[in-house]
């Protein structure tokens, strides 16, 4: 309940259980100095936190909340009067009291009812998606490799498949990128794929993605100046605490990361409220934690206030822990030797109070009780005091299904800015268009040897043809010349038989002419010695 400067978180209690006059106020302009909300399951926590985020929301300071078990949404409307409530407020002597709900903004990282909650992997980065994905040293220097090519080459990674697009290609182009970046095993790629197949069962596939969530939509406030409450709905994702605890770290590190510093003020811009706090710190590797112990120093100049919520102060690193100066203590139970040191521990962080022994009261506060500890105008720790909480002005218990739809509603102008998911061009469609052009100028490659393989086929089938051509035209050319030679010959011989025969004719006319002449002759001479006589006759 905002009073004043401050908001009226609880009430002192003496010895016998009656409230006393000291009142335990958080100042706001100590508020962005850090705190916890700390106790066993069942003593308190989450009304506690309720008190105190509407408190900061009428202050009009805008927040942020996971509501883990599904009761945080009440804060979206008033509570129920009841003889119970009645009695608290006349103890606390609240007047005027008035049941009422924050506005609030219900948001949602896995597909459910809300305003859908997406940031890339890029900005994500590769130290704390290393962290999600539980990779080695090694493997962690292969995906920041892949993220370095990524940036080298302009191709965007804004969701798992774009960074699954970019392992494959970084491996199928190790060889090439050696030299530059570093080696890269096939061995490490698969089993970094294979841890997202993990996180795209816990619901990364829509978790990763655009529109990339800017954190000034959660700086809002009402027309009427109270802060937003921005409810992260996680009932589903807790079941997904990798998930939970780097989107929560990731919001962190982004708050430190595009803040402008602001120094001291009257009243934080922006408190984060981190439930189940450790989940984050569970396996964390030093560098991260050192990392959130950095911001959580830091951040405070930024104007943002961070309160973790957890079981037990020995969750968190007495680094961070340290950071912590207002505090709210629950209830804690001390059944083991190691339990009991907690509660010492715990005990001993507060300004000790003569009134009463704090390691006893831990053990002994119920259900709204707890130590309690604010930090003064001068930044120092108050002194403890044993209090009750005071009751929240909203409901205890989960909104109803009216409630949540009448919110769902009011945040139609957020819903038409993240509600759709854009796939623009990034790796996976670069890559993907880099493997059809290299596939096309394969095949074209191929047709074109195809070509020039038909081609010099059909060059050596020509040569041979007119090797077989000009091998048939010299046989033909030999035959002529054989059948001419054959006929010269034969002419030859028919020449040589034709002489032959015409020297026989020749040799049988000069006989036959021989053989007249010597019949002529012998003719003559008888004829000549016939008149030789003849004359001698006479």
């Amino acid at each position: 309940m905002l009073q004043n400067n401050s908001i009226w978180m609880a009430q002192g209690e003496n010895p016998d259980g009656t409230l006393s006059d000291t009142s335990c106020n958080l100042l706001l302009s100590q508020a962005n100095r850090h705190g916890l909300i700390a106790g066993a399951s069942g003593t308190g926590k989450t009304v506690t936190l309720k008190v105190m985020a509407e408190g900061f929301s009428q202050a009009g300071v805008p927040v942020f909340m996971a509501d883990v078990k599904g009761d945080v949404t009440g804060m979206a409307e008033a509570g129920e009067d009841s003889a119970n409530i009645q009695e608290r407020v006349a103890a606390f002597g609240i007047d005027p009291w008035c049941l009422q709900g924050c506005p609030v903004h219900l948001w949602d990282m896995v597909g459910g009812a809300g305003i859908p909650i997406r940031i890339t992997v890029s900005s994500m980065g590769p130290t704390l998606l290393a962290r999600l994905l539980d990779l080695t040293e090694v493997q962690e220097g292969v995906l920041n490799i892949a993220f370095r090519v990524a940036d080298d080459k302009e191709m965007l990674l804004i969701d798992l498949k774009d960074l699954r697009a970019m392992l494959t290609y970084l491996s199928e182009h190790a060889k090439e990128f050696e030299m530059d970046y570093g080696r890269v095993s096939s061995q490490s790629v698969s089993a970094i794929l294979r841890a997202l197949i993990a996180v795209e069962d816990q619901g990364g596939d829509s978790f990763f993605g655009e529109p990339d969530l800017a954190l000034e939509d959660w700086f809002c406030t009402t027309e009427e100046g109270q802060g937003i409450v921005n409810i992260l709905n996680a009932t589903q994702l807790i079941q997904s605490p990798q998930i939970y605890a780097m989107f929560l770290l990731w919001m962190l590190s982004e708050l430190f990361e595009t803040l402008p510093e602001v120094g001291d003020c009257d009243k934080p811009k922006f408190v984060f409220f981190f439930d189940e706090a450790h989940l984050l710190f569970n396996g964390m590797p030093k560098e991260l934690t050192d990392r959130i112990v950095q911001v959580v120093k830091l951040i405070r100049s930024k104007g943002v206030g961070v309160y973790f919520i957890t079981q037990s102060p020995s969750d968190i690193p007495d680094e961070v822990l340290a950071q912590l100066s207002n505090r709210i203590q629950h209830g804690l139970r001390a059944y083991t030797p190691a339990e009991q040191k907690a509660v010492k521990a715990a005990a001993a962080s507060f300004r000790e109070n003569p009134a009463f022994d704090s390691v006893t009261a831990l053990q002994e506060v119920g259900t709204g009780e707890a130590l309690i500890s604010f930090l003064n105008e001068e930044g120092q720790p108050s002194i403890v005091e044993r209090a009750k909480v005071l009751p929240p002005q909203c409901s205890m218990k989960a909104a109803t299904d009216e409630t949540l739809a009448s919110v769902l509603e009011a945040c139609q102008p957020l819903m038409e800015t993240y509600g759709e998911a854009i796939d623009r061009e990034s790796a996976y469609e670069r890559i993907a268009q880099t493997k059809a052009e290299a596939a096309e100028a394969d095949a074209l490659a191929a047709e074109r040897a195809a070509l020039e393989k038909e081609k010099a086929e059909l060059a050596a089938q020509k040569a041979a043809l007119e090797k077989q051509a000009a091998k048939e035209a010299a046989k033909a050319a030999k035959e002529e010349e054989k059948r001419q030679l054959a006929a010269e010959k034969a002419a030859q011989k028919e020449a040589e038989r034709a002489a032959r025969e015409a020297e026989k004719q020749q040799a049988q006319a000069a006989k036959t002419v021989s053989s007249i002449l010597g019949q002529i002759g012998r003719e003559a001479s008888r004829q000549l010695v016939r008149g030789l006589f003849g004359t001698l006759r006479r």
